[in-house]
């Protein structure tokens, strides 16, 4: 398991670049994350991953459209927020392990 520097602190990732243990994660480290993808974290970001944080912790499967019906934001919305990979990057931003929906 590679061991990565992120926002000055060591952190377990796999080969993805994910966490491998969330509680690892703060947000320096999905700003640090964030920005890695050119992404500049909004309240709005920190809402959708404070919620997958939250469905991770909660042994929920993540999906596109799991998270579209939400009502924290819709498809559209999270397509705008994370654009390439709406998914797969808020969750890495998040500090949560891939989805297994994500290729």
């Amino acid at each position: 398991m590679p061991v990565k520097t992120i926002a000055g602190k060591e952190v377990n990732v796999s080969e993805d670049g994910y966490l491998e243990d969330m509680n690892q994660w703060n947000e320096e480290i999905a700003k640090e994350i964030a920005s890695e993808i050119g992404i500049e974290l909004t309240p709005k970001h920190f809402e959708v991953i404070n919620f997958l944080r939250e469905k991770t912790a909660a042994k929920e499967a993540l999906t596109i459209r799991g998270v579209g019906k939400s009502g924290v934001v819709d498809i559209k919305g999270l397509y705008k927020l994370f654009p390439k990979g709406p998914l797969k990057f808020s969750s890495k931003i998040a500090g949560i392990p891939k989805p297994t929906s994500c290729i």
